[in-house]
């Protein structure tokens, strides 16, 4: 039997949710973190630990089959990769810092 490949964060903020996710459906993972992947000890699973930004191509290659990963990344650099379903969590938020000494108060004046 083959076993379903599933990439996630290596580290950052979806790592902890999406580990969280397959724990909470009954996968047991032996390991992970300090590995390249890791294989469920109850279902024919191997999870890869990836940089976030190498996960689109590690799909397009066919290396896994699927993955939890930001939108932003997708937006970034897997246009052409389908969102089977967004999770809900994890939302990203953009800051802009400005100097000081700015005449920029508020989002009208950039």
């Amino acid at each position: 039997m083959s076993k379903l490949k599933i990439a996630v964060q290596k580290s950052g903020r979806l790592n902890e949710e999406s580990m969280r996710i397959l724990k909470n459906i009954g996968i047991s993972i032996d390991n992970g973190k300090d590995q390249l992947k890791a294989s469920a000890r109850n279902f024919p699973l191997e999870v890869f630990y990836l940089r976030n930004g190498d996960i689109p191509q590690y799909l397009r290659d066919g290396v896994v089959d699927i993955a939890i990963i930001g939108e932003n990344v997708l937006i970034e650099k897997g246009q052409d990769l389908p969102i089977v379903e967004r999770l809900g969590f994890s939302k990203c938020k953009v800051s802009i810092a400005v100097p000081k000494s700015s005449k920029s108060k508020s989002l009208q004046d950039l």
